[in-house]
């Protein structure tokens, strides 16, 4: 599969879970430190919005990123927002196409690009997981291609923590499956999460 595909399996399963929300629910906390499930679901609708501009040339335009102010109804804002960065990622020649990320400090080959998307819906896809104590439907040659890109996210202590896309990486123990490496690496502590089958 190619990074594109991948990308979609994995805002669709994203889509599933946030689907699965229930009213009570939206005020619950995730494994994003201090963000309710309700600001995640708004951070990722934001993000979808900014990478579809990104696709098609006007990424640089800060208006595309900024998180809706409390949708009354969030999932059908952010499977909209999803079914967008999905036209815009099967667009001809996106992946030759230069994305402009301002979050990420400039720009990026659209298959670059688009793989930074990609994992970061799969933690994201597990972030709502976790809150709402469901596992994640994903293919282990998904999470295998999400570990890959995982690894190549620099460890830098300077660009992880509050402020920053991910939290300071943490020790993988022994035997870790992919997608448990690939949260742990990116900050995210599993254990503290039951019910996600890892």
């Amino acid at each position: 599969m190619d990074v594109v595909e991948l990308d979609r399996i994995a805002v669709q399963e994203a889509v599933r879970v946030v689907e699965a929300v229930r009213g009570g629910d939206w005020e619950r906390e995730t494994p994003c430190a201090g963000w309710t499930l309700r600001r995640l679901v708004a951070h990722m609708t934001a993000q979808h919005h900014g990478f579809a501009a990104a696709a098609r040339g006007v990424g640089g335009e800060p208006g595309y990123w900024r998180e809706p102010v409390e949708a009354e109804e969030p999932a059908r804002a952010h499977r909209a927002a999803a079914d967008e960065v999905l036209g815009a990622f099967a667009e001809r020649g996106v992946q030759e196409r230069e994305f402009v990320l301002p979050e990420l400090g400039g720009g990026f080959a659209g298959r670059t690009a688009i793989g930074f998307h990609f994992v970061d819906y799969v933690v994201h896809a597990w972030d709502v997981a976790a809150t709402l104590g469901v596992r994640l439907r994903l293919a282990e040659d998904v999470t295998v291609a999400a570990l890959a890109v995982a690894r190549r996210v620099p460890t830098d202590p300077a660009g992880r923590g509050p402020g920053f896309a991910f939290a300071p990486a943490l020790k993988v123990p022994e035997g870790a499956g992919p997608l448990e490496e690939a949260l742990r690496l990116l900050g995210r502590e599993p254990e503290a999460w039951p019910g996600t089958g890892l």
